[in-house]
């Protein structure tokens, strides 16, 4: 089920119809990670600026500014499954309602969540990611745990979030949650493979559509059951009411 959602995003994410939804979730990705550059490098000018260490010993200058470039960098990769919830809220509809279209077409279509409401739960989400990537970075320092902690962190997190934006289309919260729980070790599978992506340069641009295109996909196959025993229900109830 997981490895035949992930085969199916891996295929439709760069098909006609999502590129250009690839192509702006890509241009907005890039936009945050520059501004998140940008105020990193302006933070750590302040301080650079704010020490007379270098006075002494201007080997210091050098060194720090080795250090701000590394560290900025994985700094950034700390951030991105921030950012990437950021973005997912935003675009996931638009993925969800290309991939129902074209793939579920007999399926009743998803309802879109109000635009401030996806943007609000991804900002909650990313808040969240946020807080728990900070932790994960002071383990940095830390071998075989800095890693092991970013990506086990990830995974969860980035799981609960896409499925929870693409079941959030078709149930209302409390059934999600449930939904959520009752397909714990699946939903945290295909957080894994979101969390994977992060990890590898220039592909983790991507991981908003990938993650949207594969969760959608998962919850279909997930839950295509439940939705025909719930519709035969209703058929049943109709008859019954005539």
């Amino acid at each position: 089920m997981l490895i035949q959602s992930v085969f199916a995003a891996a295929r439709e994410v760069f098909s006609p119809p999502l590129r250009r939804i690839l192509w702006k979730s890509i241009g907005l990705t890039l936009a945050l990670l520059v501004l998140v550059w940008l105020g990193l490098t302006k933070l750590f000018d302040i301080f650079l600026t704010n020490h007379d260490l270098s006075a002494t010993y201007p080997i210091i200058d050098s060194f720090a500014f080795f250090l701000a470039g590394f560290g900025l960098f994985v700094a950034l990769i700390y951030l991105l499954p921030a950012i990437s919830a950021i973005v997912a809220g935003y675009f996931l509809d638009d993925v969800a309602e290309v991939v129902e279209h074209k793939d579920y077409p007999a399926d009743p279509p998803g309802r879109a969540l109000p635009f401030g409401k996806a943007l609000l739960y991804g900002i909650r989400f990313a808040g969240l990611s946020l807080l728990v990537n900070l932790v994960a970075l002071l383990l940095f320092f830390i071998p075989g745990i800095n890693i092991g902690a970013f990506f086990v962190a990830n995974a969860y997190l980035l799981g609960r979030e896409y499925f929870e934006l693409a079941a959030g289309r078709f149930w209302p919260a409390e059934d999600v949650a449930r939904l959520r729980t009752e397909h714990r070790g699946t939903v945290l599978a295909a957080g894994a493979v979101v969390a994977g992506l992060v990890l590898v340069p220039v592909l983790n641009l991507i991981t908003p559509v990938f993650g949207a295109v594969m969760m959608v996909h998962l919850h279909k196959r997930l839950t295509r059951g439940r939705a025909a025993i719930s519709d035969r229900r209703e058929g049943q109830a109709s008859l019954g009411n005539h």
